[in-house]
């Protein structure tokens, strides 16, 4: 048995004379905690207590049952068979002793007890049978962990492994006992890696890193590896001990949401995060060099037609042929990313790039004004494309990026399917963009928002658990205005702000009306942007709202976007962490969609992974769509969150989401966004 730091051994005091016992226990009770048993019964009775003593000092001759036959009954039993035992007696004839000794006994102590003696006996033998204590606890850490364990002495030879190296490995201990660990080498770990490692050691007396081995059957896997340095008396090294185990399931999954942080899960192009580090490393090569560099933004004329009429899964095949397409009009050497929805951005260099452009931007219109079968459908569907130039249009991202964008409106506004460089004379989209945030001043006011709700139901029951709030825009003289146009809009001229706390408010409101009306199991989700995030007056606005409308914190979710929590992950978690203390639950909405930091990601405060529509849609037809999402599903629940899937419209989706453990569902299966009385009656029994 190891004791707590700090606990003081018990001994236990067997002697049917009291006296006996008044001088062992004077001479004990300082440094250890004392029980006393006057016949070997009452021995017998407390050592069954789990209460157990480290120690025994047993009297050998006592009336009714001796110490003999105490100690025989001890080492009988399971529970007490390990307890230490000196025998304390007067009775020194070697008969006793030897009877004494094999029966297990530790010591031997004849009266009358000298105290010293006694003292280092004790003190010795608790030592003594805590050393071995630890050395059996170790020898089991070693045994059965679940990390290979590799010992080997100075020279670097091999001692002894454990039974998870034989496991991860293949390689038993007789071969590999005395040889070098650098017989698993896969020779594809670096050499740098090795030379860090051994001045690490060397200096450090530790290093923990990730290396490539070599299997038995001669498969190479990554391992994480952690090496300890043990030094002997005159500082110099006695043993390496070397833990590992095998990590290729996670750098697996590294890879995978590295390949899902960079990529358009659609058409497989760069998405917005790999187009700024490829434009970053674009723009840095041509100042190097002295060359130019062309930005352009390309959008596809009335897609949003085609999408609503049509439906997504046209309006996303048509997606994947034009991005086929453009990947045939540039070269290798140029950069062609997918920002989102039908936005397209191409980036070139060279020394007479405003001719490469033309050539390209030509290219790229007749290309793309081709026909396009999918499925039954044949369809037209031409290109607006916006021009800027390095170094005269701007010599940083944003600037190309934002004027290459007016000069995409610019050919819109000249009847689409052209191409036109940025000039200042380019200010229209400029101005129409400035009416419709004069607009949406003018509405927020005169009250021409409101919100729809979007249900979300557990897949298997059907039950409405909560609802998602989504804001929309009647206009009184252009109708309905989606949140795709005035949004950004918002969200540029810090209107998102107002405008989020109006639909917060809202959404609360309408959450307490629900429940004076007897509707008490929903949940409210509101979207809070990154403007809203980073307001001073997020945390006490939420506060104010709750207790207004008398709700309970865990009666409403606040998501916020994937991208979003990551722009700054301390200051995010900072933030959640306060909603939290109000019980307010969380939630990542859009999750695969841009990059996260699993390091961060299990840190952040959260309850909720929202699976972005865009891996959801795809399930049935596209295997890396159904593999991310049922990674990302498990993935979370090994963090202890739920998944919510969004944009589930089929049975087949459901029924795969369900199969993988997804938690709740929302989509045009169950429901479309409606007005809150429609919510009423899809949560009323049938």
């Amino acid at each position: 048995m190891i004791l707590a730091t700090g606990e003081k051994p018990l001994i236990l005091l067997v002697d049917d004379v009291p006296a006996n016992l008044h001088v062992l226990a004077a001479a004990l009770k300082t440094k250890y905690r004392i029980k006393i048993a006057t016949s070997g019964q009452a021995a017998l009775d407390l050592v069954a207590l789990d209460d157990k003593p480290q120690l025994l000092l047993l009297d050998v001759m006592m009336p009714g049952m001796s110490g003999i036959e105490v100690l025989r009954q001890m080492r009988a039993r399971q529970s007490t068979a390990d307890i230490p035992v000196i025998f304390v007696s007067a009775d020194n004839s070697e008969q006793s002793q030897l009877e004494g000794l094999e029966l297990g006994a530790d010591d031997y102590l004849t009266k009358p007890v000298v105290t010293t003696v006694l003292l280092a006996r004790v003190r010795n033998l608790l030592q003594r049978k805590r050393a071995e204590a630890e050395l059996r606890l170790a020898a089991h850490v070693f045994n059965y962990s679940g990390e290979a364990i590799m010992v080997s002495d100075r020279k670097n030879h091999i001692l002894e492994v454990n039974q998870s190296f034989e496991r991860l490995t293949g390689y038993t201990p007789d071969e590999v006992r005395g040889r070098d660990p650098r017989m698993l080498s896969s020779g594809r770990t670096p050499r740098e890696v090795y030379a860090a490692m051994w001045q690490a050691l060397q200096q450090n007396g530790f290093w923990q890193g990730e290396m490539w081995d070599r299997h038995k059957s001669g498969e190479i896997y990554p391992k994480l590896l952690t090496i300890s340095v043990v030094r002997d008396l005159h500082g110099e090294i006695e043993y390496f001990i070397a833990s590992f185990t095998d990590i290729s399931q996670l750098k697996a999954a590294e890879d995978r949401i590295r390949h899902v942080a960079h990529h358009d899960a659609l058409t497989g192009l760069p998405n917005r995060l790999y187009l700024k580090i490829g434009l970053d490393q674009m723009l840095a090569a041509a100042r190097r060099e002295d060359m130019q560099a062309a930005v352009m933004f390309i959008d596809l004329d009335r897609f949003k037609v085609i999408n609503d009429t049509l439906g997504h899964h046209v309006g996303d095949g048509l997606l994947v042929d034009v991005a086929s397409r453009l990947q045939g009009c540039v070269r290798g050497s140029d950069l062609l990313a997918r920002l989102g929805g039908d936005e397209f951005v191409v980036a070139l260099t060279g020394h007479e790039v405003e001719r490469s452009a033309v050539h390209v931007a030509e290219k790229i219109l007749d290309e793309l004004a081709q026909p396009y079968h999918i499925g039954e459908h044949t369809l037209r569907s031409t290109p607006s494309i916006g021009i800027s130039l390095f170094p005269f249009d701007g010599d940083n991202i944003d600037a190309l990026m934002k004027h290459a964008d007016t000069a995409m409106y610019h050919a819109k506004s000249l009847g689409r399917n052209n191409f036109q460089f940025f000039s200042d004379e380019m200010n229209k989209t400029a101005t129409d963009r400035l009416l419709l945030e004069n607009s949406l001043h003018e509405a927020l006011s005169a009250g021409q928002f409101l919100l729809h709700y979007q249900p979300q139901v557990e897949p298997k029951s059907g039950r409405l658990v909560g609802v998602e709030a989504l804001v929309r825009w009647l206009h009184p003289t252009q109708g309905m205005i989606g949140p795709d146009r005035f949004i950004p809009v918002a969200e540029e001229s810090g209107l998102i702000v107002p405008l989020g706390e109006w639909v917060l408010a809202t959404a609360c409101a309408q959450l307490r009306h629900w429940r004076d009306q007897g509707n008490r199991d929903l949940r409210m989700a509101v979207n809070i942007s990154q403007h809203q995030l980073h307001s001073p007056r997020l945390v006490g606005t939420v506060a104010e709202l709750l207790e207004r409308h008398q709700l309970a914190g865990h009666e409403l979710e606040l998501e916020i976007t994937e991208s979003v929590a990551m722009k700054n992950p301390q200051e995010t978690i900072r933030v959640l962490d306060s909603l939290r203390e109000l019980g307010v639950e969380l939630a990542i909405d859009d999750f695969g969609t841009g990059y996260s930091s699993l390091a961060y990601l299990k840190l952040l405060p959260i309850q909720r992974l929202k699976l972005d529509r865009s891996f959801v849609k795809d399930i049935e037809i596209d295997a890396n769509d159904a593999a991310i999402s049922s990674a990302t599903i498990a993935l979370a629940h090994a963090l202890g969150l739920e998944v919510v899937a969004e944009g589930v419209e089929t049975e087949i989706q459901r029924e795969f989401l369900q199969r993988h453990g997804c938690d709740l569902m929302q989509g045009y299966l169950f429901s479309r966004p409606v007005p809150a009385d429609a919510v009423l009656a899809y949560a009323a029994p049938a």
